[in-house]
Order: structure tokens, then C-alpha cells, then sequence
């Protein structure tokens, strides 16, 4: 099962849907995941996640990295 990965401002994030939560992960160069250490909440759709992630880390966005865009 493919799980959404999306570049956030720079960063990759994998988003696991896992019973009714969802579980993010912070995805290293070397393709290892770690607990991203913040909450999707349960209400948020697989197609709503890009913007929430937008709106929870808008603040870390650069000339450089100014988005959020899904990449899996």
C-alpha cells in the first residue's frame, strides 16, 4: 500500500492513515521514518492533508521552499 508522502517546505512527510488515526512521519535522506512529533487530527480527509499541512507549517516557508505539494 502506497502512503502519501509530500514535501512540506522542504521537509518529506509520510502520512499513514492507522485504524482511525492518522500517524505522520518525518522521512530522512536515507528513506528512514521517524515520528514527525505532531497531530493530524482523525476528522482531516486524505485529500484535505496537503492544505493542513500548509496551514500548521506556513511559518517555516521561504523564497525557496514556499509550498506544500504532494510527491506519492
Amino acid at each position: 500500500m502506497n502512503h502519501p508522502r509530500f514535501n512540506v517546505f522542504g521537509r518529506i512527510v509520510e502520512v499513514r492513515r492507522e485504524g482511525a488515526l492518522w500517524q505522520a512521519y518525518r522521512v530522512g535522506s536515507d528513506g528512514k521514518r521517524t515520528p514527525s512529533g505532531f497531530v493530524i487530527p482523525d476528522f482531516v480527509e486524505e485529500h484535505e492533508l496537503a492544505q493542513f499541512l500548509e496551514d500548521l507549517f506556513h511559518e517555516s516557508a521561504s523564497p525557496h521552499n514556499g509550498d506544500v505539494h504532494r510527491i506519492v
